[in-house]
Formats: C-alpha cells, structure tokens, sequence
C-alpha cells in the first residue's frame, strides 16, 4: 500500500517540470492517490499536530494573526479585503470539497471570504450555528481533508526545483525522493509543507530568508534521513524566529514548533 503511494507521489510530483530542461525527459506521470485509510491516518496526524485532535481546535484564530486557521491543517482564510504574506489555503479546500460533491453550508457556500473580520468577533461567535456548522463539517471530513494536504506536497516538488539554484535541484530532489520512500517520511512531507509552505513565495521571507520545505531539505546533511530532516526543520524554524519582527513575538510559538517538528524522526528502533 504504502509502496504504490510512493510510486504515485514521485510520479505525481514530476507535473509541471517541463520549464525545468534536465527533468524533462520523463513521461507524464499520474495524480497522487492514496487509500482512505492512510489519508485518516496521515489527516489524524496532522490534527494532532494543529489542533490536538480536538473538535474546538479545527476553530482557531491566533493572538496577533490577521486571519482564521481551520481545519486539521489549520488552513487560512483571510476576511474579505485583508491579505497577508501567508499563503491562502481555504479557499482551495472548499473547493475540493465542492469537487467531490461534499454539500457546503449555505451561509459558506456563498462566502467571499472569512465572515468574522476580527479575531474578537471570531471568539465572540464560537458557540454560534455558523461556527457549530463549519466544526461538524470538517470534523466528518478528515480523510478528504488529509487527500486535500497530499495534493500540495504533490506541487511542491515541482515548484521547489524551478526555484531552486541550480546547483541545488537535483541535492533537493534526491532527498525529497528519499523522504517519500518512507511512510514516516510522508507523513514528514506532507506535515511540514502544510505547516511552513513550499518555501518558494518571496512574501515568505524574513530578512531574505525563507523556511519552507525548501529551505529544510536544501539544509539537510548527509545521514540518516528522518532525523537529518528533522533537524534541518528545526534549525530553520529557529532561523524564522531570530529574523522575524519583534513585534510578532514568535519565540512564543517555538517550543511548541520544534516539538512537532520532532516528530518526524525515525522511531527508536530504526536509524532510517
């Protein structure tokens, strides 16, 4: 099972290379695609790691954040007229919710964007029909959610490699192929470009430097691979937080990131 996942996320992640001269000599390859068991697996994963498997924590809004987090990915939604440097995600899940036939609340259907336009106002309403429907929603969802999550690792490949130097593509590749060989690092993968992005929008950056997927695997050393990519993960994060504004106080959040980041190391038992 977790063999042909592998097969189809390298195939999956090859889409889009065509800009990118030396990858183009392989055949078109096919989506990701993996069980429903391991999309509940991996989405179960993710929950934890977001929300604390909790019900009230697919809810969220951070002190100091601009935007809602929702989901077991803690996806973004901004309020209509507010954007940020951070990625918009969504959006894009409800769409592929839609995609799939799953039936929307109407109040969300027709949502240009986030309807709590403060923080206060999205504490405020947590026990309201509207907060209670988007909860149920994506609590019955998890799978979908967690196949949803996948698919972005399945674009990440791609554009990593036209934003990498050069000489830095195929050191990128390899190790992503590397980490995807595993189930443990799958589930990595999938975690880490939920959690920090793909590392390739310039938005993303403090002090010029990024903290994406891109940015762990290019700062990965040779050695074990889970726990090479565990530390690469955590010195980046450690890097975004010595560079951010002041006024963002992300110190606070760190403990809490490299826990999760600690993760994804191998289990005790295996050096992989």
């Amino acid at each position: 099972m977790f063999t042909a996942f592998r097969h189809q996320l390298r195939a999956g992640c090859l889409l889009g290379l065509a800009g990118v001269a030396a990858m183009t000599a392989r055949p078109a390859p096919a989506a990701v695609a993996i069980s429903s068991a391991e999309a509940e697996e991996i989405g179960r994963r993710l929950w934890r790691n977001e929300a604390g498997g909790t019900i009230a924590g697919l809810t969220s809004w951070n002190a100091g954040e601009n935007f809602a987090s929702l989901g077991i990915g803690h996806f973004i939604w901004y309020p209509v007229g507010i954007r940020g440097p951070f990625e918009e995600s969504f959006p894009g899940l409800l769409e592929y919710f839609r995609a799939r036939g799953v039936p929307l609340p109407e109040w969300l259907e027709g949502a240009r964007g986030c309807p709590w336009a403060t923080r206060a106002a999205f504490l405020a309403d947590q026990q309201g029909p509207r907060m209670r429907e988007l909860r149920s929603l994506l609590s019955e969802h998890i799978g979908l959610q967690a196949q949803f999550a996948v698919g972005r690792l399945q674009k990440a490949l791609p554009k990593m490699l036209v934003a990498a130097a050069p000489g830095e593509r195929e050191r990128v590749r390899r190790r992503f192929e590397e980490l995807a060989a595993i189930p443990q690092g799958q589930y990595a993968l999938v975690d880490y470009v939920n959690f920090k992005g793909e590392g390739t929008s310039q938005s993303e950056r403090y002090a010029g430097r990024g903290w994406g997927l891109l940015q762990v695997l290019s700062r990965m050393e040779d050695g074990p691979v889970l726990n090479a990519f565990s530390r690469a993960a955590e010195e980046t994060l450690v890097e975004r937080v010595r560079n951010a504004p002041p006024e963002r106080h992300e110190e606070r959040w760190l403990p809490g990131w490299r826990n999760r980041v600690r993760t994804y190391r191998a289990p005790a038992a295996s050096d992989a």
